[in-house]
C-alpha cells in the first residue's frame, strides 16, 4: 500500500534533486545540465552581492509571519465553529463556501481584491466615503497594503486550512464530553478544558509545518497585488531570483 508513495517521492522529489547542480553552472538548454560549463559560486556571489537581497529576505519573513499570527488561529477557530453546527446540510454548504477561494486563480483573487481595496473606486472606500469616511489608500501604502495583503490570504485559504483539524475534531472521545457535561462544565469549560486538548498534537504539527515554510513564499500574491508604490514591502526572495538569471 506504500509503495505508491514511496515511487511518488523518489520520482517528483528525490530524482529532482539532482537539478540542484544548476546553481553551480552556467546552463544552456541547448546542452543540458551534465556538458554545462562548472562556474561554481558565481550565482551565489551575484545573488548576495544584490542590493535587495536583505530587503526581500525581510519582506519575505515579515509577510509570512504576519499572515502566521493571523491566519493560524482563525483557522482553529472556525474548525471550532465549523464543528458545532449540528445541521449537516447547512454545514456542508457553509464548507463548501469557505472552501472555494482556494480554488481560485491568484490573478482573479488579485483583480477582485483591487476592484474591492482601490483607494479612487474601490468597493470599501465608496462605502467609508458614503459614511464621511476618507478614502484609504490599501494599496499605496505600506502598512496598508500589508493589512491587505494578509486579509486576502486569509479569505483564500482558512477554509481549506480547516480540512485537518476538522478531521481531528471528529476523533475526539465523545465520552469525556458527557463527563465534562455531568461535571457540570458549560460548552466554552467543554471546548477549553476537552476539545482543544484532544487536538493539540495536530495544532502543534501544523504549527511546525507553517514555521518550517517561513523562508517560502508564493510568487502569485505580492506580484500581482504589489505595484511601484509598496516595492518596499511587497518586494520578496523570488524577485532576487528572477533578476539575476536575466
Amino acid at each position: 500500500m506504500i509503495l505508491p508513495v514511496i515511487i511518488y517521492y523518489i520520482i517528483f522529489k528525490y530524482l529532482p534533486m539532482y537539478g540542484i547542480v544548476i546553481a553551480f553552472k552556467d546552463y544552456n538548454v541547448f546542452k543540458g545540465i551534465s556538458d554545462s560549463p562548472w562556474i561554481g559560486l558565481d550565482i551565489f556571489k551575484k545573488v548576495f552581492s544584490d542590493r535587495n537581497l536583505w530587503n526581500a529576505i525581510r519582506n519575505t519573513l515579515t509577510l509570512n509571519l504576519a499572515t502566521l499570527l493571523v491566519n493560524f488561529p482563525l483557522t482553529i477557530i472556525v474548525s471550532l465553529m465549523l464543528n458545532e453546527i449540528r445541521l449537516a446540510k447547512f454545514k456542508k454548504v457553509v464548507q463548501s463556501i469557505l472552501y472555494l477561494p482556494h480554488f481560485i486563480s491568484w490573478v482573479v483573487v488579485a483583480s477582485i481584491a483591487t476592484n474591492m481595496f482601490n483607494q479612487r473606486d474601490g468597493t470599501i472606500n465608496q462605502i467609508l466615503n458614503s459614511i464621511g469616511v476618507s478614502s484609504i489608500p490599501f494599496l499605496s501604502n505600506n502598512n496598508w497594503w500589508v493589512f491587505t495583503y494578509i486579509i486576502t490570504n486569509v479569505w483564500k485559504e482558512i477554509g481549506w486550512g480547516t480540512i485537518i483539524y476538522l478531521a481531528a475534531l471528529t476523533g475526539v472521545d465523545e465520552s469525556l464530553y458527557e463527563a465534562a457535561y455531568l461535571d457540570g462544565a458549560t460548552k466554552f469549560q467543554r471546548l477549553i478544558y476537552v476539545t482543544l486538548p484532544s487536538i493539540k498534537p495536530v495544532i502543534v504539527t501544523m504549527l511546525l509545518l507553517q514555521i518550517s515554510k517561513m523562508m517560502s513564499i508564493g510568487l502569485d500574491a505580492p506580484l500581482l497585488l504589489g505595484n511601484d508604490k509598496v516595492m518596499g514591502v511587497s518586494q520578496v526572495n523570488q524577485y532576487i531570483h528572477i533578476s539575476n538569471w536575466h
